[in-house]
């Protein structure tokens, strides 16, 4: 059956008089029409439809999950301001709505207020919430606030004893200020809503370390804040689907959740927004200033993820002719192969030049586009892309290897981003992991990475040996760090290393490849590059010094992988590992020549041969079960 709209249909204006995702909802309850949802009602005094032009595109079922509430949450203060106004404290940022029950009289007004901070005096601080960055008149155009901020208002009708929660809108805060009240609102009367596009978050992770445990909770509350139909980089000033975010999280999201249809649906965003001139930067397209490379080749990274992490060979299949006219598209714009505009490493404390982290995502997707055109068995643009990799290769190293880098550079994303691409040649490797070590002290170590860097240096430091660096770091409340913005009260993960109360946001996944390292690196849980979807997989955890405990979950496309440790110091360390059916893990224990090890399990193949993969390591191969593995002295 199908049911259209015509001219026969009839409309009315309700009690929503206005609506917007970024300032929010006015609802008049006046202006509510008792019945009008009913069969039989009246609406004779309606007006008839006027028939448009009907939207583009192509109707189709969604494969999209929907958006959910996720957890009701209860203020842990509400604080007086004065005899009218009000403070709720929800005790978290999160994104959202609320519930709330009213008591007032008919044309009473009701304004809600939302922020992520307050100010020392305890009044609100919604600056850092502020859409667009308007924050005075003439900014923002036609029909704009003079500051954009995120405002409910809420006016009784007839119905003076109710609750409201707003419809067609949505609000990122800790926060709320309630202004137009006779009394006080009791904690009973409020509750948040936390929103977020329908996510399974199975896989988990927690450690010994209170701080870690912390930053990874903090971080996993701004991705889900973060998921309203797009990955946003931020959910109240921007919410913008930025495709550099994409790349510089998408594997820490993953990691944390069953992103699988949601990043299809945020591929095919890519589709629909880019053109055959130039780079978008954001899908939907909004329009921005120029991004850049970095921003829109997540349109190819993303669908390698898809293709390691869930063996999604249909994405390949489906998008492979667009694939190449986007790689097509980038040799026109950048024919030298060297990448010299857009954004770099966005928010480094130093200055990291284009030509670094651009020209290696090029590199990137035509290490992809390889593997993509291996899949197809299309040889030609297999050996086209391997040359292309090749030749991206060489640029990158003359310029940022082999020759002195004359201007000033952040050295920590200059050799992570080398380290990272395994772009060193072998032989010089140590020196440029010694360079790496030595660009930390500052005179503590910390990262002064940005978008990218962070994500490079968490895992070349690791895959070099380093982990115990890269924990130290991490497990610190020192400044700039995530442990910083925990110990100041962070609820979310902030836009910048620098804290900010009046222009950045407080809840940006930006820097939150952080979770990744949990998993890849303490719980030690990775796929294989030659095995997608987890058929065959590594388990190499890194025991840093300090942290005696880790545990890490993985929800893979054929069932739970589970990694945890407990290390006795000197004594022994026992490793927890469950293997789902149909899997081989590749397992890399830390074992000194002086251990040796057992096992107890369940698995019917009884064959267990750890060989020594060098003084510090053992290394085997566990097929489906589930094994205690002891690591401990000689008798």
């Amino acid at each position: 059956e199908e049911i259209v709209t015509d001219d026969s249909w009839s409309y009315s204006h309700g009690p929503i008089r206005k609506n917007n995702v970024y300032l929010g909802e006015v609802y008049d309850g006046r202006k509510e029409i008792e019945g009008w949802g009913n069969v039989g009602f009246n609406d004779e005094d309606w007006n008839e439809a006027i028939e448009v032009q009907g939207p583009g595109g192509k109707l189709q079922k969604s494969f999209f999950p929907p958006i959910q509430i996720r957890k009701e949450l209860k203020p842990i203060a509400i604080k007086i301001l004065n005899d009218r106004t009000y403070i709720v404290d929800m005790g978290v940022n999160f994104t959202g709505l609320y519930d709330i029950h009213l008591q007032g009289n008919s044309g009473d007004t009701i304004t809600f207020r939302f922020g992520e901070r307050l100010y020392e005096d305890g009044n609100l601080n919604p600056m850092t919430t502020v859409a667009g960055q308007i924050k005075e008149a003439g900014m923002g155009g036609p029909g704009s606030p003079a500051i954009a901020w995120q405002t409910d208002r809420y006016i009784f009708g007839e119905d003076t004893d109710t609750w409201y929660r707003p419809e067609f809108t949505f609000h990122t805060y800790r926060y709320i200020e309630i202004s137009g009240l006779d009394k006080a609102p009791q904690i009973s009367d409020i509750k948040g809503i936390a929103l977020n596009t329908r996510v399974e978050s199975q896989n988990n992770f927690t450690c010994s370390s209170q701080l870690i445990n912390n930053i990874q909770s903090a971080t996993r509350r701004t991705f889900l804040s973060n998921l309203i139909s797009v990955q946003s980089d931020c959910p109240a000033r921007e919410k913008f689907a930025y495709g550099g975010d994409l790349n510089a999280t998408s594997e820490a999201f993953i990691y944390n959740f069953d992103m699988q249809d949601f990043y299809r649906k945020t591929i095919y965003d890519w589709v629909d927004a880019m053109n055959d001139s130039s780079f978008v930067d954001t899908a939907p397209f909004v329009g921005i200033k120029y991004c850049g490379i970095s921003w829109e080749s997540a349109f190819i990274t993303t669908q390698y993820n898809l293709f390691l992490y869930y063996n999604d060979t249909a994405i390949i299949r489906e998008l492979y002719d667009l694939d190449l006219k986007w790689m097509e598209k980038a040799e026109r714009i950048h024919p030298t192969g060297m990448v010299d505009k857009g954004l770099s490493d966005h928010e480094s404390l130093e200055p990291v030049p284009v030509e670094l982290t651009g020209t290696t995502h090029y590199l990137q997707c035509a290490r992809i586009m390889k593997i993509f055109a291996a899949r197809m068995g299309d040889i030609e643009h297999e050996k086209q892309f391997e040359e292309l990799a090749d030749k991206l290769t060489n640029i990158i190293l003359n310029k940022f290897w082999v020759e002195t880098v004359a201007d000033p550079i952040n050295k920590q994303t200059l050799f992570a981003t080398l380290l990272y691409h395994d772009l060193i040649p072998e032989n010089e490797i140590s020196i440029a992991v010694d360079s790496l070590l030595a660009s930390l002290s500052n005179p503590k170590a910390h990262f002064t990475t940005g978008i990218f860097g962070t994500k490079y240096i968490l895992e070349a430091l690791s895959k070099t040996g380093n982990s115990n660096t890269v924990y130290e770091i991490v497990n610190s409340t020192l400044s700039p760090g995530w442990g910083h913005m925990i110990d100041q009260g962070a609820t979310t993960l902030w836009e910048t290393w620098e804290e900010s109360d009046d222009v950045y946001s407080n809840c940006h996944p930006m820097f939150g490849s952080v979770s990744e390292w949990f998993y890849r690196w303490l719980a030690g849980i990775r796929p294989h590059p030659d095995y997608p979807g987890f058929e065959k997989f590594i388990i190499n955890p890194s025991l840093p010094a300090g942290l005696s405990q880790a545990y890490g979950s993985y929800s893979s496309p054929y069932g739970e992988i589970v990694s945890t440790w407990n290390n006795y110091g000197v004594e022994k360390q026992v490793y927890e590992i469950e293997i789902p059916e149909g899997c081989l893990a590749l397992v890399k224990l830390p074992m000194s020549e002086k251990q040796e090890i057992s096992f107890s399990h369940n698995s019917s193949d009884q064959a267990f041969l750890p060989e020594r993969t060098d003084k510090t390591h053992c290394s085997f191969e566990l097929p489906t079960g589930k094994y205690s593995i002891l690591i401990a002295f000689k008798q």
